[in-house]
């Protein structure tokens, strides 16, 4: 995530600001040029580009609801005045109930961050409404408010619809659901790109040349999900998913194997991309205190060239858990990358980027 600035006196703000925080300008981002800009009193943004100027306004939700400071042009009329990330809502919480707001907002922000690395890596986000395979969310509650498993709104991915529980933004109830799911490892954030990577396996793999090089790699996704899930619960993980998977569920099946990568490979460019930006570079050293060639001559999401994502990646995550340490928080990075799944990941990048095969 790149360095954001206020729009009016240039004070650093973050991409969740919806008013600066120095000068008290009231804040939109655009994600046409991916920029916070300060908002003029009737609530619009004109931005002067090579050609012309285009006046933005602010998305329905933002401006009625509070629950985003995304942009829109003025002129797009096409989407009931939504902006590009919250047009691919099809259903929202029941905002009438007590606490539905907080968690909602709480999801939206989460889900503008993974759209936004959906734009930078230049992937299509085009909503159900305008295309048959395109991407839609629906957020719901569970019936019982004691989350039991009878009537429990499950989190996952069918033909492009993304249903996410509200209960993952309550950070109670995720902590309670990652005890019980043993994850240790469980993020709202995490979730949108982990179902994102199901929508992106239909688009990108299935239909491609890609297909046959994901089953060397990831398994042949045709056997049976739902027995291979059952096992996975029933009887655990295969003992040695750690030499050759992310997380313990990537080895529940080859669907989620690739769901998780992609999930890891956002997570991998959003933190490098932050770093980046803040001048946050290590310089990793050999054994025998050779510097590695690792710098990175371009933002992350620009970065072809996957051994220098990694070579800056590794150190970083060392330096992250340190960091943590040394404030008395757990790792930030509780993960170890065994050389198989370097090369799922590598997978990955390959196939967001075009790169041939």
């Amino acid at each position: 995530m790149k360095i954001f600035a206020c729009g009016n006196c240039e004070n650093p703000v973050y991409f969740e600001n919806t008013a600066c925080m120095s000068c008290g300008a009231t804040l939109g981002f655009v994600p046409d040029t991916a920029r916070m800009v300060s908002l003029d009193d009737d609530g619009s943004a004109t931005l002067i580009g090579a050609d012309a100027s285009t006046r933005y306004v602010k998305c329905r939700h933002h401006a009625r609801d509070d629950g985003c400071n995304w942009m829109i042009r003025h002129d797009d009329i096409d989407h009931d005045g939504y902006c590009i990330s919250c047009r691919l809502n099809h259903t929202i919480p029941d905002l009438d109930v007590p606490g539905h707001r907080a968690l909602w907002h709480r999801l939206e922000a989460e889900k503008r961050r993974l759209v936004y690395a959906c734009l930078q890596l230049g992937l299509d986000v085009s909503p159900k409404e305008v295309r048959e395979d395109g991407l839609a969310f629906d957020f719901l509650a569970d019936p019982d408010p004691s989350f039991s498993e009878r009537g429990r709104v499950l989190t996952g991915h069918d033909a492009g619809l993304i249903t996410i529980n509200i209960a993952e933004a309550d950070p109670a109830a995720r902590i309670r659901m990652r005890e019980e799911m043993d994850e240790p490892y469980r993020t709202i954030l995490g979730h949108f790109r982990h179902e994102s990577g199901h929508f992106y396996w239909d688009r990108l793999v299935a239909p491609t040349a890609w297909l046959d090089n994901c089953r060397q790699l990831f398994g042949d996704e045709r056997q049976d999900y739902g027995e291979a899930l059952e096992a996975h619960y029933t009887n655990g993980p295969r003992p040695d998913w750690r030499d050759h998977h992310i997380s313990s569920y990537a080895a529940s099946h080859p669907w989620e194997d690739w769901a998780e990568s992609w999930s890891h490979y956002l997570l991998m460019l959003d933190t490098l991309d932050t770093a980046w930006h803040f001048g946050v570079q290590t310089s990793p050293r050999r054994v025998d205190s050779e510097l590695l060639e690792s710098d990175l001559q371009r933002p992350p999401y620009r970065e072809n060239d996957f051994d220098r994502l990694m070579a800056q990646w590794m150190p970083l995550t060392v330096a992250l858990n340190c960091l943590n340490r040394s404030v008395g928080q757990e790792d930030a990075y509780p993960f170890a990358l065994a050389a198989p799944v370097i090369e799922k990941l590598r997978f990955v990048h390959r196939v967001v980027r075009g790169l041939p095969l």
